[in-house]
């Protein structure tokens, strides 16, 4: 059985993470249905970069900005986007 601790934050059992292929780093969609807490992976990574991209696009373009140069983005950002792609690079090589 799961805890949850004082930040809100569950740690999915090994079991249900290797069922169903979440590894560090995978976006998962938290939604709630009849009272229930579900708790689904994206299905693509990359697609989840290409959003997260997508969505950088156009809150720059609504600010009136450019997208800045991949050396440019945000630390956190880039740190994020690689913890993405790595846990999709583990999950084709299984």
């Amino acid at each position: 059985m799961a805890t949850l601790d004082s930040k809100g934050r569950i740690v999915l059992p090994k079991e249900v993470r290797e069922r169903l292929g979440i590894t560090p780093g995978t976006e998962v969609d938290v939604r709630e249905e009849d009272g229930k807490a579900i708790v689904e992976p994206e299905d693509d990574p990359e697609q989840i970069i290409d959003r997260m991209e997508q969505l950088i696009g156009e809150t720059a373009s609504e600010r009136g900005e450019t997208t800045p140069l991949d050396d440019a983005v945000d630390p956190i950002a880039r740190k994020h986007r690689a913890a993405v792609r790595s846990g999709a690079e583990k999950t084709g090589d299984e």
